[in-house]
């Protein structure tokens, strides 16, 4: 990546958006190069490059640790797994700040695998971009029941959490969740909502909620940024 130095957009703020770009993709992970050595790789100014990280600094995008230099501030979004969490709640116990952007609300027809696995004819589909910090770091489908769908889609999902919905709004007492994890690439649709490369790796998590009663909820396949999202559980050994 090289900066235009013709373009009327200023050097600090195409360089922001280099090294912004250059954390999301994975190329910077950990310290990020010195001043001297962005002004001599990029040809600018000491304050071009000071104006450049000060803005991702305040985006805590990077941050300051005097003495050794700038890092790397993106953190990464533990789920525990045995337990059922929202994804805002997870993002919060990191001490982020969640949020989400709602891109799709629609009734769709449903066929193959997600008929087979909600039983479903027809589903009230719902695509979310999650947000960590105002980092882009997963993508979300969720799909329910027709009527359940429609009652949510009168709420603002670019602020209000599913989960929260269901249990406090309307009254759906989930109690049981299957989830399957496994390994992806990026398509080129989400890697630019994603803010990452095509083809870069995610993590896709598909889960089945079902209520008290044993009837089906949700499902939702998402898909996060490896990066930014990982998966524990605690394990025993139990010796004879």
């Amino acid at each position: 990546m090289s900066l235009d130095y013709t373009n009327s957009i200023p050097l600090h703020v195409q360089l922001k958006k280099i090294l912004e770009q250059q954390i999301y993709n994975g190329y910077y992970t950990e310290k990020l190069p010195s001043e001297r050595e962005l002004m001599d790789e990029y040809y600018v100014s000491r304050s071009t490059v000071r104006q450049s990280i000060e803005q991702l600094v305040r985006e805590r995008v990077l941050e300051r640790k005097p003495g050794k230099g700038t890092f790397v501030a993106i953190r990464t979004i533990n789920d525990w797994l045995g337990s059922l969490h929202s994804t805002s709640e997870n993002i919060e116990k990191m001490g982020m700040a969640p949020g989400a952007k709602l891109v799709a609300s629609q009734e769709i027809e449903v066929f193959g695998r997600l008929k087979d696995v909600t039983g479903l004819d027809k589903a009230h589909h719902f695509k979310r971009v999650r947000y960590a910090d105002d980092i882009p770091m997963g993508i979300e489908r969720h799909y329910y029941p027709v009527g359940l769908g429609k009652k949510l889609s009168q709420y603002n999902l670019d602020q209000e959490a599913f989960y929260e919905l269901l249990e406090k709004e309307l009254k759906v007492k989930t109690f049981q969740a299957e989830q399957e994890i496994k390994a992806g690439a990026a398509t080129r649709n989400d890697a630019k909502l994603l803010h990452i490369l095509e083809g870069a790796s995610i993590i896709i998590a598909e889960r089945k909620i079902t209520d008290i009663h044993g009837d089906f909820v949700e499902f939702e396949r998402a898909h996060y940024r490896a990066d930014m999202y990982s998966f524990k559980i605690t394990l025993s050994r139990n010796s004879k």
